[in-house]
């Protein structure tokens, strides 16, 4: 029978106050000091740094250059010591945190603070400190230990303290391209960068500026002499990188497929009308293609600069488009089938093939080229598709002003408009495919598929069929259903990360010969559109650049199924119906060890997402959703902040029939996806909870968990006093565990019997902390998070209903 709709819960949520039962601030492991000698160590440090700094000022000043009025210092943790690195900065002073690193191996890491403090304010520091060496706490401990004790040293910052990047990539004697991440987000604060940096000579960027919360960035071009300065002549510095640059696209692909074969499927083109769209950012696309030109207006081909011109002379964003719109085309042309697209096409040039090492900064050409888009066509549902990446930025998974400037686009920070936005994850050149998958284990997601809230996409392959015998025998070089070699993975990333990518598509396979030559392969690639049809309809295509294209082709399809769904859900309902296949897991799973799960999620992500399971339920797989608004935290009557609220479910199941079912196994998977809002700067990315706004996670209780045992369980607020929680989470039925708790979508299944499944239905969802409650003088502590939360149940493939029983609960929405 045809696919049934899912169903959506609009009203089935209980608010209820809440307060997280794991109390308060994580407590460090503080080093034994004899704290007079310790006290005394710290004065001096002090006392030296803002001399020195002190007698470089005088001397700027007697030569005319610019100074600042204040020194930047830089702290120092003890090994093993967690740094209170927000306990340094008194913003209402003028003291501010600039950035954060961590450095040594796990339980030995030495975190380093870099700080700004003004002229005037540095009694603030000795005040705490002389009290630290005098004054006892009501526990006879000393005061401010917390504070000071961590703290191994203290130096005035260079510019090492300011380079975040690796450091054999800081400038030397030549200048460079570099981004000036700046602390605050006034025009003034711009103002008096253009006007210094001018005084100089260094050459700035000063049309495109991103602009994030508490943070700017700026492009400059200066050596290393010429930073130094810039950081003794503004107290505005926050940290210095290095300019990324994007890498080539896979272009002049040979075709030698016939223009009949476009015209034939023309014939069998149907469009159906709809406002959905798939906005491609890449290096253009040609619309006289006449498979393109029914599906992309001229008004929607633009350039991020109007004097490139909006035609693909490049090629890589047509091949884009026609897997974008069609799939496949191989399979389509030998299909013969009717084809039917409801979803329009958009492209925006933000890279121009002519320029590869274009300057200008990334993120914010990605957000012009998106508000290009909306300008025309302000009432599309668009996916936003990006398959531009780079190789040389961030290693470990830390977020860059790129993935960064995606998720404030991605957030609505600025507007208020979530946007969904799909990303490759990086490919990997043919040249490095000899040693297979352990190149694709070693070589890292590239900038910016690290944003959190974005959809990065990798690659696995079906393809292993070779019948062109002209270059002897060759064999494919991973089997079917298993990762492509082109890949890339995120295991070399640092543990406090999001795992990327988030799921994988075809991206093809490769070959290798007699020899031990490996290389890419028609065969094993997939069918899309030429940029030049004159000379060729047709072009192979592979790699996470077709993957990426595939994805958003299917997010197209979701919202056109559900037409009022928020991104948040289509990018859920993709992660959602994501599964590992077989071949994957006897490639990189041995003992099923939660361990092996994790690794495998940071291989492929959540697996590949099945269409079907997409876009419709059926009598044996039902898929509830619901869409909520939540308060994560408030300013408590003391006038500090704390969480405010969490949503409560209970899950309308078929009780009875899932009863009567008995031992049979059913499977339950729990979705929750939502947009963060970014904290960029290394100020924000001392751990996985200052770089979002907030998080959210669910629980659901356990099969003889009553509703008021899992909400004393779940919430603080929910307990008597003294009371303490007498159920356990049944936190081990679950597959993936705390590992799916990182980034913006989590995602996990259990499998266990009808009769308990039956039991397991109330699910609470509520708030981790973020920068919205640990930053409150931004404004934002009081905002809404929105969410989409998706719950499935799946029978054997049996002639069970337990579809009917819940739809008659909760109202269907129409099908388009």
């Amino acid at each position: 029978m045809a696919g049934l709709p899912h169903l959506f819960v609009h009203d089935g949520r209980e608010v209820t106050k809440f307060t997280s039962p794991t109390g308060g601030p994580e407590r460090s492991c503080l080093p034994n000091r004899e704290r007079q000698a310790h006290a005394a160590l710290l004065w001096h440090k002090l006392n030296q740094a803002w001399e020195q700094t002190s007698v470089r000022m005088q001397e700027r000043r007697a030569i005319t250059l610019p100074c600042r009025n204040g020194v930047y210092l830089e702290f120092k943790s003890a090994a093993g010591s967690k740094l209170p690195v927000h306990s340094l900065e008194q913003i209402s002073s003028g003291v501010r945190l600039l950035n954060v690193r961590q450095d040594g191996a796990h339980g030995q890491e030495i975190t380093t603070a870099t700080v700004y403090i003004p002229a005037g304010k540095q009694s603030l520091f000795l005040n705490k400190l002389a009290k630290y060496e005098t004054e006892n706490t009501k526990k006879d401990r000393p005061r401010y230990e917390n504070l000071f004790a961590p703290i191994e040293d203290i130096r005035t910052a260079m510019l090492e303290s300011f380079w975040l990047d690796p450091i054999d990539s800081m400038p030397g004697d030549e200048d460079i391209w570099c981004e000036a991440w700046l602390q605050g987000e006034s025009q003034e604060i711009l103002d008096h960068i253009f006007n210094v940096s001018s005084t100089l000579g260094i050459i700035v960027n000063r049309e495109e500026v991103l602009k994030f919360p508490e943070r700017m960035v700026v492009l400059i071009k200066a050596n290393r002499q010429q930073l130094v300065s810039l950081i003794e002549s503004s107290p505005y510095i926050a940290e210095f990188r290095k300019a990324r640059s994007t890498p080539g696209f896979f272009t002049q692909l040979d075709n030698n497929e016939q223009a009949e074969w476009a015209q034939e499927l023309l014939a069998r083109l149907r469009i159906l009308p709809s406002d959905v769209s798939v906005c491609i950012l890449d290096t253009g696309v040609n619309n006289g293609h006449p498979l393109l030109a029914p599906l992309l207006a001229n008004r929607d081909c633009q350039a991020y600069q109007t004097d490139w011109g909006a035609f693909d002379d490049g090629g890589h964003g047509t091949l884009m488009a026609g897997l974008v719109a069609y799939g496949d085309l191989a399979v389509e042309l030998a299909s013969g089938n009717a084809v039917e697209i409801a979803h329009h096409l958009e492209s925006v040039k933000i890279f121009r093939s002519s320029q590869p090492n274009n300057r200008d900064l990334y993120g914010y050409i990605t957000q012009q080229g998106v508000h290009l888009a909306e300008i025309v066509n302000p009432a599309y549902k668009r996916t936003i598709c990006m398959a531009v990446t780079s190789s040389d930025g961030p290693q470990t998974g830390r977020p860059s002003s790129w993935s960064g400037a995606i998720d404030a686009l991605t957030s609505g920070y600025y507007d208020d408009h979530r946007r969904l936005f799909i990303v490759s994850a990086g490919t990997i050149p043919v040249a490095s495919w000899g040693v297979y998958p352990e190149t694709n284990l070693n070589t890292s997601v590239e900038d910016p598929a690290q944003s959190w809230n974005a959809l990065a996409v990798g690659s696995y392959t079906q393809k292993d069929l070779v019948t062109d015998k002209t270059y002897g025998k060759l064999t494919p070089i991973a089997r079917p259903n298993q990762i492509s070699p082109s890949t890339t993975t995120s295991l070399n990333w640092d543990s406090r990360w999001p795992a990327k990518p988030d799921i994988v598509f075809e991206g093809g396979n490769g070959v290798c010969d007699a020899s031990g030559f490996y290389s890419d392969w028609d065969e094993l690639s997939l069918l899309t559109t030429s940029h030049q049809p004159h000379r060729g309809f047709f072009a192979s295509f592979w790699g996470t650049s077709a993957s990426t294209a595939l994805a958003a082709r299917l997010a197209a399809k979701i919202q056109v199924q559900y037409p009022d769904s928020w991104p948040e859900t289509v990018r859920g309902l993709m992660v959602h119906s994501a599964e590992w296949t077989p071949e994957m897991k006897e490639q990189f799973i041995s003992t099923g060890s939660r361990g092996e799960y994790r690794r495998l999620l940071h291989i492929c992500g959540y697996g590949v997402p099945n269409t079907a399971w997409c876009l419709t339920s059926s009598q044996n797989r039902l898929t509830l959703i619901a869409e909520a608004e939540m308060q994560p935290f408030e300013k408590s009557p003391s006038g500090g902040y704390r969480t405010r609220e969490m949503h409560l479910y209970e899950l309308p199941w078929p009780r009875e029939v899932l009863r009567e079912l008995g031992d049979t196994p059913i499977t339950m998977r729990v979705t929750i996806s939502y947009f963060i809002e970014p904290a960029p700067g290394e100020i924000g990315w001392g751990d996985r909870y200052r770089y979002p706004s907030h998080g959210l996670r669910f629980d659901i209780n356990s099969p003889h968990e009553t509703k008021e045992q899992f909400l004393v369980r779940l919430n603080k607020a929910a307990r008597d006093e003294g009371q303490r929680p007498d159920t356990s989470s049944g936190s081990a039925r679950w597959v993936i565990g705390q590992a799916s708790d990182l980034g913006s979508v989590h995602s996990d299944y259990w499998t266990g019997t009808a009769a308990d499944v039956a039991e397991c239905n109330y699910i609470g969802i509520y708030p981790t902390t973020g920068w919205w409650k640990l930053r409150p003088h931004l404004g934002r502590y009081d905002r809404l998070a929105r969410y989409s939360l998706i719950v499935s149940l799946q029978t054997p493939d049996l002639p069970i209903d337990i579809y009917t029983p819940v739809a008659n609960k909760v109202t269907v929405p129409v099908m388009y």
